[in-house]
């Protein structure tokens, strides 16, 4: 087999490695690759196996290499590839589910906690000097916010969705949830709501849903005029699910108090992104999934995918 890893750089800076290709085939480590059909179509040339990341597998980039066989993505969303075109021309594609659980969650926590605790800022504070040449033995340049009784709103309740519901009530926080599929084993631990009720009673809302037709866009002009005045917005999920220019808007005017985002729509961020100048507005870069713990995963399950599929019995296909 013939292998080729698009943008590796991501999954792996280095603190990695991808000596374990060596047991399937022949490979070549692509650092970086353009998003332009013409540059992916290049470097797949006539492997057999292409793993990626962000580089889109398009209906052109399959007619144009007769030779893939398996596309293998390096995360759980797998929309850079036409799946769909893929099946009608005998190329299986497989994701990674369920790696980042556990990080994503303690990341959507961390992004809420910034907000209310504003450790970031009073960290520059002090260090800037102003402790020093102040005349209390405290200051504050923005109030603290104490979450215990507290209601956060989490929209989607995957994994994701659970682990961060787990942890709000471990915090004391009220939690409710609205998801399409309200799991029975989880009423009485959480409160499944609709989606009007949720924006209308949450002081935190938390974005852990999918994105498609239904959720796209889903925090908009309509429904943040819902919501309490002075809400909490955290979306480390995708950054489709927020119109940026509403969301703008909301937190220029007061109407939402703070948003922490580790996702936007165009990335990586473009320099007129309505989010840059608003008011409030925590932004990270897309960095939720990154710790080594969940990119050694991602190999380890990577590797598991490629190996079923050359021995004929593909697992996490899509």
């Amino acid at each position: 087999m013939k292998i080729v890893v698009l943008d590796a750089y991501t999954e792996n800076p280095g603190d990695l490695s991808w000596d374990w290709l060596e047991n399937y085939g022949e490979y070549e480590i692509i650092e970086r690759v353009d998003s332009g059909a013409d540059a992916v179509i290049e470097k797949i040339g006539d492997a057999e196996i292409a793993i990626t990341n962000k580089a889109p597998i398009t209906k052109e980039v399959i007619d144009a290499c007769p030779n893939l066989k398996y596309v293998s993505v390096l995360a759980t969303g797998y929309n850079i590839v036409d799946v769909d075109y893929a099946k009608t021309k005998g190329v299986a594609v497989s994701n990674v589910p369920a790696y980042s659980t556990n990080c994503t969650s303690q990341y959507a926590i961390a992004l809420m906690l910034e907000m209310t605790n504003q450790v970031g800022l009073h960290n520059a504070a002090v260090h800037n000097g102003e402790w020093q040449n102040s005349r209390d033995f405290c200051f504050w340049k923005k109030p603290v916010i104490e979450l215990a009784d507290k209601t956060m709103g989490i929209i989607g309740l995957g994994s994701i969705g659970q682990q961060t519901a787990k942890t709000a009530k471990a915090m004391g926080m009220n939690v409710v949830v609205y998801t399409p599929h309200p799991k029975d084993d989880w009423r009485g631990f959480v409160d499944f709501v609709s989606l009007d009720e949720l924006f209308g009673t949450s002081d935190v809302i938390v974005l852990h849903c999918i994105l498609n037709d239904e959720t796209k866009e889903i925090i908009n002009a309509n429904n943040i005029a819902k919501m309490k005045d002075g809400v909490l917005i955290v979306n480390n999920g995708r950054g489709g699910l927020v119109n940026e220019a509403d969301l703008a808007s909301a937190l220029n005017s007061g109407k939402v108090g703070g948003a922490a985002v580790d996702v936007v729509s165009e990335e990586p961020i473009k320099a007129d992104n309505p989010l840059l100048g608003a008011k409030n507005c925590i932004i990270t870069p897309h960095i939720s999934w990154t710790s080594i713990e969940c990119r050694q995963r991602i190999m380890e399950i990577t590797e598991n995918n490629i190996k079923s599929f050359i021995t004929g019995n593909p697992i996490n296909t899509v």
